[in-house]
């Protein structure tokens, strides 16, 4: 691979394999389907109980009218819980319901199950590749993420 093509291919098959990831997982869901935005905002919730919408903004690079929106829907799907902050009472604290729990748990053992099979499928030379690349992409998204954070 050219060094100049490297980093727009290497982004396509990121691209590719992210899109392929929701569409089988889309499939065999139960219950009402989940868009990208909204399983995100439910794994932030998920590790950072209790986190606040514009914070939440902040955290998912949105703006804060598109997370209230998704609050609010997640909130009628039984997935979201909006208490008032006690310490701010014009504030709201975020918290995972327990069917958002367990949509949460099914999504990522289907995930996790999904690429193992196909990663399996894979001969050793590329199996090994994807461990030593793993390290990489995730310096590589810690770059993306800091770049983002940057004024």
């Amino acid at each position: 691979m050219e060094q100049e093509a490297c980093p727009e291919e290497l982004a396509d098959a990121l691209v590719g394999v992210q899109r392929l990831i929701r569409r089988r997982l889309r499939a065999g869901l139960a219950g009402p389907r989940l868009r990208g935005a909204e399983v995100e905002l439910l794994r932030l919730v998920e590790a950072r109980a209790g986190i606040g919408v514009s914070e939440a903004a902040r955290e998912l690079y949105l703006a804060g009218n598109s997370v209230s929106t998704l609050v609010n829907k997640l909130v009628r799907d039984g997935y979201l819980i909006r208490e008032t902050d006690p310490a701010d009472r014009r504030a709201a604290r975020l918290l995972l319901t327990d069917a958002a729990r367990t949509r949460l748990r099914d999504w990522q053992e289907r995930r996790a199950a999904l690429v193992r099979r196909h990663v399996e499928r894979l001969d050793e030379a590329d199996r090994a590749a994807l461990r030593a690349a793993t390290p990489a992409l995730r310096r590589l998204a810690e770059t993306l993420h800091e770049e983002a954070e940057t004024p």
